[in-house]
């Protein structure tokens, strides 16, 4: 067993671990997302991709919206609608 081995040993030690894995990851993914946007800063058409980046973004915003705010309809009501449905197509 090496002593790094028995250093990070149990959950506690596991945990230590997996933070340092995701902060590694988030820094180096920050680090390559910032030379990308420094790349497009140096671009003649950088205005129009900011736009067409803030119009995307909106809507996917939208999209997210209106997938977790959509209220469905009340059970009741919908057993109304049927009801009436029925009705209007059997004449009663």
């Amino acid at each position: 067993m090496t002593r790094d081995a028995g250093r990070h040993g149990g959950p506690a030690g596991q945990a230590v671990l997996l933070v340092a894995g995701l902060a590694d990851v988030a820094v180096s993914t920050f680090g390559s997302a910032l030379d990308a946007v420094r790349g497009l800063a140096h671009r003649s058409d950088a205005a129009e991709l900011v736009a067409e980046a803030e119009r995307d973004l909106a809507a996917r915003g939208r999209l997210v919206l209106d997938r977790y705010t959509a209220v469905p309809p009340a059970h009741l009501e919908v057993l109304a609608r049927h009801v009436v449905a029925r009705r209007v197509g059997t004449g009663d």
